[in-house]
């Protein structure tokens, strides 16, 4: 009897792939890089099930293309790339990698934040260009973080893993979202604020929103100009909850401090005049990329993989009313 057959459309760490291979027949793009519309169409064809990435659109054609699809598997916490509800009604379940990418994007988060206001990226250049004669009184001076106002835009997991990181810095936590946070008013003595608020009190904000129609461009000219000149904004969300072209104009005219971006408007492209600016750094979506964290989105990618050919619903199934 034949295996099913499942598709992995760029190569993740081992443990997942060899877990799908104890049952399954498992094609792996040979390429490091996303596979283009094209090649996506033609290699589900004939596969049960898909382990994919955020680069891959899942959508009505998708499916169209592959009719023995018995799930798809992200490997992501997002799903923004997924049509859910066109899943949904072809009886398709769709997975996600949530709660095992928690700490390593919340550090990520405070590398940014720490690598900004200390000018970390900035002054290892210049120590690198050779031109350094010895330490001097104004030479790099960053911004203070202990004792400052850390503002969460979006208190879910890991949003609320960055803030009770903060304890070791004595600061004041603000944090805006649907409802209130137990975990961080209790912990934390954090306060639940409106948005508006938070956007003028906050020395550093960092953004964990999930990408909807609601959250794109949720800060923008009018929200930068409200924001202290001295602060710094960090993303490790999804690129299209800021506006970049004004985040440019905001870093550019003094109107913020300095960012910290993960994720980008248009991603892979990024603003080119971001990359020229000393103020801001840079990193290509790395915040899930540490050993342990990638290692096990890989196995429940291929765990939900696994449940989904069985006809099962897996632990992380986004779709579950297709079970009902």
């Amino acid at each position: 009897m034949s295996k099913p057959k499942v598709l992995v459309t760029r190569e993740i760490p081992s443990p997942g792939i060899e877990l799908l291979k104890t049952e399954c027949d498992v094609e792996i793009n040979p390429e490091d890089r996303a596979l283009t519309r094209e090649e996506l169409l033609k290699g589900v064809v004939n596969k049960d099930a898909v382990l994919c990435l955020l680069t891959d659109r899942i959508d009505g054609e998708f499916f169209d293309a592959a009719p023995e699809l018995k799930g798809v598997a992200n490997y992501a916490v997002g799903f923004d790339n997924m049509d859910v509800p066109e899943a949904t009604k072809r009886g398709i379940p769709l997975s996600n990698t949530p709660d095992v990418l928690t700490e390593a994007t919340a550090e990520m988060a405070w590398a940014l934040l720490f690598s900004v206001a200390r000018r970390i990226v900035e002054s290892d250049m210049f120590l690198r260009s050779g031109e350094w004669d010895g330490w001097g009184p104004l030479q790099y001076v960053g911004r203070a973080v202990s004792g400052k106002t850390l503002g969460i835009v979006g208190p879910g997991r890991i949003g609320s893993s960055m803030a009770l990181m903060s304890k070791g810095f004595n600061m004041k936590v603000l944090y805006s979202g649907n409802r209130k946070n137990p975990l961080l008013d209790n912990e934390l003595g954090a306060e639940f604020v409106p948005f508006t608020k938070l956007v003028r009190e906050s020395d550093f904000i960092s953004l964990h929103v999930p990408f909807w129609a609601e959250t794109k461009h949720m800060f923008s000219a009018s929200v930068f100009k409200d924001m202290k000149k001295s602060s710094i904004i960090i993303n490790t969300a999804r690129g299209a909850v800021i506006k970049e072209d004004d985040l440019l104009e905001a870093l550019t005219t003094g109107e913020i401090a300095g960012a910290g971006l993960d994720v980008y408007e248009f991603e892979p492209a990024v603003t080119e005049k971001l990359k020229i600016l000393n103020n801001v750094v840079l990193t290509p979506h790395t915040g899930s990329g540490t050993i342990k964290s990638r290692e096990a989105m890989s196995i429940m990618a291929a765990e939900n993989i696994l449940a989904m050919i069985r006809g099962e619903k897996s632990r992380q199934c986004i779709n579950p009313e297709i079970f009902e």
